[in-house]
């Protein structure tokens, strides 16, 4: 039987276990997991961006006109330990000569500001294009250091080097009480339809499964689109949200940290993964319009099928594990995959960094 789109699957899974008719349209479930052609094309380069003093997370690439590579990534101190990104995190920009480095810090471009702003005690989800002439930075703050105020930004530049421009209001706001989405607005992903229209993917879940979870992961992390006729918006919300949406799968799977980008044939899709495969994996979907999405297949691995590493230290309870994907395009074509991951000389965590053959 002939798969279905990624949207029709999750209502069958809800199904499946008691009309056995739908059971080949589940069969992928309790197959070995797949790996994506994308996922075939990845050797390893290593860790960059390692600083003794800070956690570094989400590093965005992008190729300036110089051929240079800058990266935008969030930091914070290391005495904060890893739960600092959620209340001290600012975002950072280094630059390097190539893809694999060594990158050079060349200042901190958004910080939390304090009290009486929506990013006052954080700023994070850095996620960097250039649209339209100028420089667009995609990235979530919080005004209490929680995710029930965490809200998409968007600061634009002239100039990699700034300055850049700062808002006054997010960019994106939380549903209604009760809808998918009214905890939060965060993980980012942007990109310039060929219509000319601007798409921004964001990831949210519902308050009352996040403060009364039924499960190990509180809450369940589903994806919406919001499309906009400006950069700057107004984004509005796509009316068949959630696009990604694994809860019918039966057992809280659900992913994050999304990319997602148009090759102009087919948009593309990776996130890391929760529960669909494994923790510790990522997950790479396809789509011909970019609303339905194709079944997941892994997009990457956990780090040990690529690299051998010291055995974890106590403080890290996500080693081992690659997360936030971002690609690095050159000449129109992914080249590098950018990812963050907890390890590395100083037992923080640092950005890992994979070749696109």
């Amino acid at each position: 039987m002939k798969r279905k789109e990624f949207l029709a699957t999750g209502i069958l899974a809800s199904l499946g276990s008691c009309l056995p008719a739908f059971g080949d349209d589940l069969k992928w479930l309790n197959q070995e997991p797949k790996l994506s052609d994308f996922e075939k094309r990845l050797s390893p380069v290593g860790r960059a961006l390692e600083f003794e003093d800070y956690y570094v997370w989400c590093n965005s690439p992008i190729e300036a006109p110089n051929g240079k590579i800058h990266v935008f990534f969030s930091r914070w101190p290391k005495a904060k330990s890893m739960s600092g990104w959620t209340h001290a995190s600012e975002i950072a920009h280094a630059v390097a000569d190539k893809p694999e480095g060594p990158y050079t810090y060349v200042s901190t471009v958004l910080a939390p500001r304090g009290e009486g702003f929506w990013d006052a005690t954080t700023c994070h989800n850095p996620s960097v294009h250039f649209v339209d002439g100028k420089y667009a930075l995609f990235f979530m703050g919080n005004s209490n250091g929680k995710l029930d105020t965490q809200r998409i930004g968007l600061a634009t530049a002239d100039s990699l080097y700034g300055p850049w421009k700062r808002p006054d209001e997010p960019l994106l706001l939380p549903g209604n009480e009760g809808e998918w989405d009214d905890h939060c607005t965060t993980n980012p992903s942007f990109f310039k339809h060929p219509n000319g229209e601007y798409w921004l993917y964001y990831k949210s879940f519902d308050t009352e499964g996040y403060i009364h979870p039924k499960f190990k992961i509180r809450g369940n992390r589903k994806y919406g689109l919001t499309i906009s006729k400006s950069l700057e918006g107004p984004y509005e919300k796509y009316e068949g949200n959630p696009v990604i949406d694994f809860h019918t799968m039966g057992n809280n799977e659900q992913c994050e940290d999304a990319f997602t980008w148009y090759d102009g044939n087919m948009f593309h899709m990776l996130a890391r993964d929760l529960g669909v495969y494994g923790i510790d994996k990522g997950l790479y979907m396809s789509s011909r319009d970019g609303k339905h999405w194709s079944e997941p297949q892994i997009g990457y691995q956990e780090l040990s099928k690529y690299i051998q590493q010291p055995p974890a230290p106590k403080h890290l309870n996500r080693y081992g594990r690659a997360e936030r994907p971002q690609v690095l395009f050159q000449n129109g074509k992914p080249t590098y995959l950018f990812t963050a991951s907890q390890g590395g000389k100083y037992e923080t965590a640092s950005a890992f960094i994979f070749k696109i053959n």
